[in-house]
């Protein structure tokens, strides 16, 4: 059954913007010819809007009414001129594929917002692409998980892309043996440049001895992402440099609320630090960081607890690949500046723990006068005390709000029994004067639960979007408790009887 319309997210009428062509810039397309490939997507015979983001829309200037109109539905599913897939190589499970790219998904063109900041206009499951390894189709279940995952991620207040919409195309897609509506997914991001964009980059300047489209490409990222690395002594070391920061941030982030992003390749991770592909990801429910849920995945390579290390790894990709830039004068050898990228790059883990100290910080409420070596120490025997007693991650912190304001029976209830080791952590950590408040600021009483999330995705497929829509709404705000007891069950873990989750790809 094909999904009937329903819009979520609502938020004040915004000024208008026409949907022409000049409604969006091509920018990249203009600029990046070689990094690009002309591609024409294919109009959806029945296209009916699913799910359209109109907070999103707002921030962009598109008028909703001209979004939802037929219009607005060629828009969103990349029924304009110009549109490019992206070409990038990038590391999969390890090994360099030297050509990937957008095998099912085109950049529209950038769209600049009320802020004055250019968002990329991408769609996704369009159909065949040049560099298509299936059939370039996407269907309704996976699109709205990108959705529902970007919004609740964005709520937490993790860097991410985000969706602006989700169209039905009305035309069936085969999966597994299995017939599934299809669908469309326009998202936006501050732009879709991955690490694997600066390994095809440098895999074309050594073969043919130029560096200018490495270096154009470079240019291109400080200009929109990182201005403050023109005024460097060294600009492009100082651009790797902030990516290095600000993907040991976004690394921290994930840990902090317990996230599994699922696939981390280098052509998945954007240079930006906004997550993106939300395919194969989950939440974590009882504490287990050597936890992977991705069907592809066979050795846990990009399990939870791995995060930060295979992080630092595609950053040494990054360094690799931005070598050539690196040098002091353009005659200096290679190998020199292999070390130059090197030792940025090595900077990544006293910085992730630098961001990751600081989020625990906040997530146990204490202030700046606490040592960060304090910080770190309760942060860990509190994580070793989770996992030894298989308890919710996301509960247990949330539950120390309710401590700090002197009831410690939530947090303790998460416990089967007396344990002597939780007595001595409560008490080492309420003696810092924690904030109840600061605490129920930073975790979530609701996350996008595995079990809740395959349940209102199979609904939606089935045809019905109203616990999509239910459950997009509460993680927008997921701090604030709900009186009505229907909302408990959307704080609980999975059963534990429930098998365990798997997750898929959405190919």
């Amino acid at each position: 059954m094909v999904p009937q319309a329903h819009d979520v997210i609502a938020a004040p009428p915004s000024a208008r913007g026409p949907l022409t062509a000049s409604a969006l810039e091509t920018i990249w397309a203009d600029a990046f010819p070689s990094l690009s490939r002309p591609v024409v997507p294919l109009r959806p015979p029945r296209p009916q809007l699913l799910a359209l983001n109109e907070k999103v829309a707002g921030e962009l200037g598109f008028d909703v009414a001209d979004l939802r109109s037929d219009e607005g539905l060629r828009l969103l599913t990349g029924q304009v001129p110009g549109a490019v897939a992206q070409v990038y190589a990038g590391h999969q499970w390890g090994q360099f594929r030297p050509i990937l790219g957008d095998g099912r998904a085109a950049l529209l063109g950038e769209r600049r917002g009320g802020d004055g900041r250019l968002r990329d206009v991408h769609v996704k499951g369009i159909g065949p692409t040049s560099m298509s390894r299936v059939d370039g189709f996407a269907v309704v279940g996976p699109m709205l998980r990108e959705y529902l995952m970007g919004e609740a991620m964005h709520a937490l207040g993790v860097p991410t892309t985000r969706a602006l919409a989700v169209v039905g195309t009305g035309a069936p897609v085969v999966r597994d043996d299995a017939t599934l509506p299809g669908a469309v997914l326009a998202r936006t991001a501050a732009s879709h440049v991955r690490i694997g964009s600066f390994e095809y980059a440098r895999a074309q300047a050594l073969a043919q001895g130029d560096t200018d489209l490495l270096r154009r490409l470079a240019d291109h990222v400080i200009d929109r992402h990182y201005p403050r690395a023109r005024t460097a002594d060294h600009p492009y070391r100082a651009l790797l440099a902030h990516i290095v920061d600000a993907l040991a941030a976004l690394t921290a982030d994930w840990m902090r609320i317990g996230f599994v992003h699922g696939v981390l390749s280098t052509d998945n991770v954007l240079v930006s630090a906004e997550t993106i592909d939300y395919g194969p990801c989950a939440f974590l429910d009882a504490y287990e960081p050597g936890a992977w849920f991705s069907s592809i995945d066979q050795f846990g390579r990009y399990a939870y607890d791995r995060q930060p290390a295979i992080m630092h790894w595609n950053l040494e990709r990054l360094g690799e690949a931005l070598a050539p830039l690196l040098c002091e004068e353009r005659d200096d050898d290679l190998r020199s500046a292999l070390s130059v990228a090197a030792a940025i790059v090595e900077t990544f883990p006293e910085l992730y723990e630098h961001h990751r100290t600081e989020a625990f910080r906040a997530k146990l409420g204490l202030g700046r006068a606490v040592a960060s070596s304090v910080v770190a120490d309760l942060a860990d025997t509190a994580l070793d005390l989770l996992e030894t007693h298989r308890v919710d991650f996301t509960g247990f912190w949330r539950d120390l709000a309710a401590a700090a304001d002197g009831d410690e029976r939530p947090a303790r209830g998460r416990f089967l029994g007396p344990v002597a080791e939780l007595d001595e952590w409560l008490a080492r950590w309420s003696a810092l004067g924690p904030d109840a408040v600061g605490i129920r600021s930073v975790n979530p009483i609701y996350i996008a639960r595995n079990h809740i999330v395959e349940e209102v995705l199979a609904a939606a497929t089935d045809g019905d979007l109203g616990p999509f829509a239910h459950l997009v709404g509460l993680l927008d705000d997921p701090f604030i408790e709900r009186a009505d007891p229907s909302y408990r069950r959307f704080a609980w873990p999975a059963p534990d009887d429930a098998p365990r989750h798997r997750t898929f790809c959405g190919t």
